[in-house]
C-alpha cells in the first residue's frame, strides 16, 4: 500500500535493526485518513469473506480495525490485556508475549461477543513475532470461530511471524512487509501479502 509505505518513509524512525518507531501516525498519535484508508484496503481485500466480527488486541490495533469494520458494517472485538471488574468470568483467555515492552499478558475477550458462527478478520498494527496474532487464534479456536484471514498494517517480514502463521495455513495480508531495517534504512518486500 503505497500511502502506508510512503508515511513510513517520510515519518517513522527506525531505532535499531528490530525496531521501527510510527508512533507519529499509528500507535500513539493516529492519522484518520490514513487508517480511513487502510480499513477500505482490508475491508477491500475480505469483500468476499463473509465477514461478522474484526478482532484485534488493545490497543494499537483498534484504530485500523475500527476503519475496516466501519466499511465491513460489521463490530469491532478486542481482547484486553488488563483485569477489569465488569469483565471478570465467562471469558476466553490466552497469554501473549510482546517482544517491544519484554513482558507477558493474559488476554481475554467476553464469550457474549464472539460465537461459533463468526467469520472474524483478525488486525494488529504490527507483525513481528507472532505472538498476539496466535493469541487471538487461540481464543477463536476456543469459540469455535472461523479465521478469514489476518490483516497486519506492518510486518516485520525479516522476523519469524509471519512464516509461523503462514504455515498453520491461515492467510496473511499485509499493507507493508519489511524486508530490512539496517543501517537506520527501511527496505520493503514488493509482494505484502499472501494466501
Amino acid at each position: 500500500m503505497k500511502l502506508l509505505k510512503d508515511k513510513i518513509i517520510q515519518e517513522g524512525k527506525v531505532l535499531s535493526e528490530n525496531v521501527l518507531k510510527v508512533d507519529s501516525f499509528l500507535n500513539h498519535q493516529i492519522d484518520p485518513v490514513l487508517m480511513q484508508a487502510i480499513g477500505e484496503e482490508f475491508a477491500n481485500r475480505y469483500k468476499d469473506a463473509g465477514i461478522t466480527k474484526v478482532l484485534t488486541i488493545e490497543t494499537s490495533g483498534i484504530a485500523p480495525s475500527m476503519f475496516a469494520a466501519l466499511t465491513f458494517g460489521v463490530p469491532v472485538v478486542f481482547a484486553k490485556k488488563s483485569k477489569s471488574l465488569t469483565l471478570s468470568d465467562n471469558l476466553y483467555t490466552s497469554k501473549v508475549h510482546s517482544f517491544t515492552k519484554g513482558v507477558t499478558n493474559d488476554i481475554s475477550i467476553s464469550k457474549d461477543f464472539l460465537e461459533s458462527d463468526d467469520v472474524v478478520l483478525i488486525i494488529d498494527d504490527f507483525l513481528a513475532n507472532g505472538q498476539a496474532v496466535l493469541g487471538l487464534l487461540d481464543i477463536l479456536e476456543q469459540a469455535n470461530a472461523r479465521t478469514a484471514g489476518v490483516g497486519i498494517v506492518i510486518e516485520k517480514g525479516f522476523q519469524t511471524g509471519g512464516s509461523i502463521i503462514r504455515e498453520r495455513g491461515i492467510r496473511v495480508d499485509s499493507l507493508a512487509n519489511i524486508k530490512s531495517l539496517a543501517n537506520g534504512k527501511v527496505e520493503f518486500f514488493e509482494e505484502s501479502s499472501s494466501k
